[in-house]
Order: structure tokens, then C-alpha cells, then sequence
């Protein structure tokens, strides 16, 4: 990689750059597509159905339909697509477990990495960082970014500790040590829910201290949506927002109406070279090349499903900005080029929350807390949260 930052090739984790790529190829695709699923429905229709035994194996579903249907049978593709990603999980878990926590040789906190099963049973990967003595003031609750994992917030942790704050971070599905294909997102939905069973969980173990979610790209997305529930906004502080993915849009209107479809017919399906270059997400080498360096980091082309849910759950935040009355401070570059400043600014002009914040940062990229200054941002977050604290604790018994 170049030494500076205008020769760096470039690179991005976020959402938007390789969304319009795909959507374009889609709209392309379109035809192909419509073929496909007609075609299939023929064949459906026309073809008699093979009755197999429930018991049959992969080998022997085989032999039984090879003069049938010479192509593997579903289930056995299944099988193997299963296999696959148990595989890409155990790796992935082993790595995560060796992320280094602490850093510079000196423990500054109490540690600790396990796995949190979400509200589907998927084991989630999952870290926390505590102070080493004092009282805990409050729990900011990290959910990572699309393609990112929470091993690489661990800086930013130990300034949180340093004020008295604890920190608890989960890995989504498909993401860092947790389970699923790496990169690939089913349902963003499936996100949501897990994150609202992981602040319960800590809610649960921390009783009494104050929780604030905190969201960075598609997890900001992914934490405001969780906090427009009645029931989660009350276990809330306030939620921190960084660089939220807000107001995604497809390149055209048709492509938006068959992204559904594509993302059923191949969900998992990857364009090749959709992210062969991309937009930088910081302005310090140093960090590009510690994140892009990470095999924890996906840097593959996005999946189609993944795509596509991206616009599901920010066309559902943008309809719905009206709604949102949790506090909340969210904080943005204004050279952002794969999340949009200015989304963020309809967010806090339309949301009705009596208790928000916004800061604009001239001149900064994508990865706020990946900055140069990264210690400026982080210290912006702390003075908000410790602002929203006294608010809480003036408060009437029972906000708790």
C-alpha cells in the first residue's frame, strides 16, 4: 500500500459504493432474471415430482434420481453449503478469540470474549471491557458496521474505561466469530433481534447501570431501528451513532422493485469485482491498512441478500424519522462517501427526541473512530453520554 492517502488504492466498508454497483448490474439483469423465474416455474410445473424417504442419504437421493435429474439433489447442496460455512465459522471463531483485547503490553481493564446465542439459538461472538476499579457510571453497547467486527473498537473501549464506562460488543451474524457465511446477512431484521436479546442480557447482569447503544454505518441503521421499539427505548440511556447508513437508494426505480426478487433466486450470490475499488473510510494509512490487513474484515463483493436488506432497513428508517423519540447524538463526516452527512441531518431535523445532538465533522471520512482524530471523536461521545447521565440520574424514580 502507497504512503499517502491520495495514492492508497481505494477501499471501503461501507454500504452505498458497492450497492450501486450491484444495483446497476441488476438492472442489466433484469431480463435474465424474469427468464429465470419463468423458466423454473415451467419446469416446476411440468416436471413429476421425485418422492424420496426422509431417510435417504445425500449418496442415495443420488443414485435414485441420477437418470431423473442428473444435477446433486437440493438436499445434498444444502448439506455441503452447511458444511461450508460450519468451517468459515470454527475459522473465523478461532481468529476472533485471538484478537488482542488489551494492546501495549499493559492491562488497562477487565477483559473478556464468550459467545451470547441469539433469539434464533445462533451463537454470537461477543466481548466486553471493564473498568478496572471504581464505579461503573454506564455501558455503551457496540454493534460493528457492515463487513467489520467488534475486535477492532478495543482503543476506543479503553477510553471509555477510562471515564468509568464499561463496554459489551456482539459480532453480527456472518460476521467476525460469530456464526453464518462470512459477509453474508439473511435478514438485517435478524440483527435487530439479536441486538435487543444482547442488551437485555446485559441489562440483566448490570443491574441498575445505565445502557446507551452504540451504531457505526449499517449498525447505526441497525440500533435505530432497534431503539424505535417502545420497549427497547425504555432500557435505553441514549443510543451514538456513527456514520449511519440512512436513505440508500437504488440507481433506478425498476431495480429497486426486482432487487427483492434477485435476492431470493440467488441470495448468496457475490458480482465479481463489485469491490475491487471503493471510496477510503479514513484519512490515516496506518489505520486503512490495519483494517484492510484483517481477515476478521470481509472484503469480498457484497451479497446480493446483504444488498438488499440494506435497502430494506434504510427505506423503512427514512419513512419512519417522524417516530423516532429515543435521545440520541449522531455524529458524521462531511466527506463521507459511502454514508450520506446529509441524511443524518434529516434525522435530527425531523426526529421529534427531545434529548439529541448532532456533530458534523468537516473534512472527515467514514470511520470516524479510525480517524486521525480518533481521540477528539471519542471524547465528543463521552461528554455526550456523561451530559445524557446527569440528565437520568436528576430524573424521577422508576425511569429505571
Amino acid at each position: 500500500m502507497a504512503s499517502t492517502s491520495g495514492e492508497m488504492e481505494q477501499l471501503t466498508s461501507g454500504a452505498s459504493n458497492r450497492i450501486i454497483f450491484i444495483l446497476r448490474t441488476l438492472r442489466k439483469c433484469l431480463v435474465f432474471v424474469l427468464s429465470l423465474v419463468l423458466s423454473l416455474l415451467l419446469v416446476l410445473r411440468l416436471r413429476p415430482r421425485r418422492r424420496v424417504s426422509p431417510l435417504s442419504t445425500p449418496e442415495e437421493e443420488e443414485e435414485e434420481g441420477e437418470e431423473a435429474d442428473p444435477a446433486p439433489s437440493r438436499r445434498w447442496r444444502r448439506k455441503m453449503a452447511w458444511k461450508l460455512e460450519e468451517e468459515d465459522t470454527a475459522r473465523r471463531r478461532s481468529l476472533a478469540e485471538g484478537v488482542e483485547m488489551v494492546g501495549d503490553g499493559e492491562i488497562s481493564c477487565r477483559w473478556n470474549s464468550s459467545l451470547f446465542y441469539g433469539r434464533r439459538g445462533n451463537a454470537l461472538f461477543s466481548r466486553s471491557w471493564l473498568p478496572l476499579s471504581g464505579e461503573l457510571r454506564g455501558i455503551l453497547i457496540i454493534i460493528h458496521g457492515l463487513n467489520e467486527h467488534s475486535g477492532r473498537y478495543s482503543q476506543f473501549a479503553k477510553q471509555l474505561n477510562s471515564s468509568h464506562l464499561g463496554v459489551y460488543a456482539m459480532d453480527w451474524i456472518g460476521h467476525g466469530g460469530s456464526d453464518g457465511l462470512h459477509g453474508y446477512v439473511p435478514s438485517l431484521d435478524y440483527v435487530v433481534a439479536d441486538t435487543e436479546a444482547f442488551l437485555e442480557k446485559i441489562r440483566s447482569e448490570n443491574p441498575g447501570v445505565p445502557c446507551f447503544l452504540f451504531g457505526h454505518s449499517t449498525g447505526g441503521a441497525v440500533v435505530l431501528k432497534a431503539a424505535s421499539s417502545p420497549s427497547i427505548e425504555d432500557m435505553l440511556a441514549g443510543i451514538v451513532l456513527t456514520s449511519p447508513a440512512l436513505r440508500v437508494k437504488p440507481a433506478h426505480p425498476i431495480v429497486g422493485a426486482i432487487a427483492p426478487i434477485f435476492s431470493l433466486v440467488a441470495p448468496r450470490f457475490q458480482f465479481k469485482g463489485a469491490n475491487k475499488r471503493g471510496i477510503p473510510v479514513s484519512r490515516d494509512p496506518e489505520a486503512l491498512l490495519a483494517k484492510y490487513s484483517d481477515p476478521l474484515v470481509y472484503t469480498g463483493p457484497i451479497r446480493v441478500r446483504t444488498g438488499h436488506e440494506i435497502l430494506r432497513i434504510t427505506a423503512y428508517l427514512t419513512r419512519n424519522f417522524k417516530s423516532i423519540t429515543v435521545p440520541f447524538f449522531v455524529l458524521h463526516g462531511t466527506e463521507d462517501k459511502v454514508t450520506d452527512p446529509l441524511a443524518s441531518q434529516d434525522l435530527y431535523n425531523q426526529a421529534p427526541s427531545v434529548f439529541k445532538d448532532i456533530k458534523l465533522y468537516d473534512g472527515f471520512l467514514h470511520d470516524l473512530l479510525f480517524e486521525p482524530e480518533r481521540e477528539d471523536v471519542g471524547r465528543d461521545i463521552i461528554d455526550w453520554m456523561m451530559k445524557r447521565l446527569d440528565v437520568v440520574n436528576g430524573s424521577a424514580p422508576g425511569l429505571w
